[in-house]
């Protein structure tokens, strides 16, 4: 895997993609953030320090192969993003206490937004418009986000548990709906780790929301039960979407779907009249 760097307050951090998500060098961000001349051995005093932390370093710390200073491929204690906000709750230093200050700020708003959904719903109204969305593109966003989350509730209650057996079952509906699975879509798209559905056009999220909305129907008049009955259920419903889809690509002579993204240019500014397939 690639190594990549991170720039903060100066400092280079190197980060690495682990278990599909970042993982950053513990020792980088602790001498970004304590200007330590030996951060080893100031994560030894942290952990002195921090008894609970010390009590499952090894969940928070996680050796990866990552390249060196001197450009060699070396094992380097690393850790995600939840490690590392934890490690930096217990850097006493000045630089360390804006994030600090940050992270409880983002709490607060959690704990507001569990006791009024509504809130979490304007945050995310407000995250896509300052990026460059158009309220229209924003509107079936939500939408979709709420068809979503209605389905995989229904799954949860009927035999879905571990995140591999949602995947599965997204995959069936993106198959049969547009041909490919999430990941093969991604690909087609450009995109790495990115979310796929932020980078679809007007069409592409509405087949999207159908695909899902059939499948959550089918599975609650016919009372599934299973994950071999769910993805039987996925199936159907993106068929249902999938069938639709090329209803209109027969009249409309082009696929919906494109290859297009909004990685460079703002979706409100963009038109997605490409197709590939």
């Amino acid at each position: 895997m690639e190594t990549k760097i991170a720039i903060f307050k100066g400092k280079q951090i190197r980060k690495i993609i682990h278990n599909n998500e970042w993982w950053f060098s513990i020792t980088d961000v602790v001498e970004a953030l304590t200007d330590s001349a030996d951060p080893k051995q100031y994560i030894k005093k942290i952990r002195q320090r921090d008894s609970e932390l010390n009590s499952y370093w090894g969940t928070v710390c996680t050796p990866l192969e990552i390249l060196a200073p001197d450009r060699k491929i070396r094992e380097t204690n690393c850790s995600n993003t939840e490690g590392i906000f934890r490690i930096i709750q217990s850097i006493p230093s000045s630089k360390a206490e804006p994030l600090k200050r940050w992270l409880a700020r983002v709490g607060y708003e959690r704990i507001k937004e569990i006791e009024d959904p509504e809130l979490a719903t304007k945050r995310t109204r407000v995250f896509y418009k300052a990026k460059g969305y158009s309220d229209d593109w924003i509107e079936k966003r939500m939408r979709g986000i709420a068809i979503r989350e209605e389905l995989t509730d229904e799954w949860k209650n009927r035999g879905a548990k571990e995140e591999m057996d949602y995947a599965i079952l997204t995959a069936e509906i993106s198959k049969a709906t547009f041909g490919m699975t999430p990941s093969e879509y991604k690909e087609l798209k450009g995109l790495e780790r990115q979310n796929l559905r932020d980078h679809m056009n007007d069409l592409e999220l509405i087949f999207s929301m159908l695909g899902e909305r059939a499948t959550t129907e089918i599975t609650r008049n016919e009372d599934s039960k299973g994950i071999s009955k769910l993805k039987v259920d996925a199936q159907a419903g993106g068929s249902i979407a999938g069938n639709a889809r090329h209803s209109l690509e027969k009249k409309l002579g082009r696929s919906v779907i494109s290859n297009k993204n909004y990685l460079r240019q703002p979706e409100s500014k963009k038109k997605l009249k490409d197709n590939v397939k």
